[in-house]
């Protein structure tokens, strides 16, 4: 087996356990995040209406001519300010953090830290 297959296919496993446990409700809804080599993306989910009530990401408008390449720290933390913004215009306060599968280290920790700063409470 490609060792590119392999890491998606361990990463799909981890998702699905993470997901197993977390699950976002209207009260506290959950704050998903993909990462690919250039950009970053998150948004906030109700998994028991199935909408995304905000997103965000490096793509976006606000952010796409701004924070240059997408695929660094600095790009993270501009992606956390903005959905922690969004949900706050949304009124939304209290989430539940999913990492989709990826370690809590690097671009991740840095947009959840970013949208913790924000206030938002996980």
């Amino acid at each position: 087996m490609k060792a590119e297959k392999k890491k998606r296919m361990m990463r799909a496993r981890k998702r699905k356990r993470i997901r197993k446990k977390i699950t976002g409700t209207p009260e506290r809804p959950r704050l998903s995040v993909f990462r690919s080599h250039r950009h970053i993306y998150c948004q906030i989910v109700d998994d028991l209406e199935g909408r995304v009530l905000a997103a965000a990401s490096t793509q976006g408008l606000p952010l796409k001519g701004t924070v240059g390449y997408g695929g660094n720290k600095a790009a993270a933390k501009a992606v956390g300010e903005e959905i922690a913004k969004r949900a706050k215009e949304k009124k939304i306060t209290s989430i539940v953090f999913d990492r989709g599968g990826y370690k809590y280290h690097g671009r991740v920790k840095e947009l959840a830290d970013a949208a913790r700063a924000a206030g938002l409470v996980f």
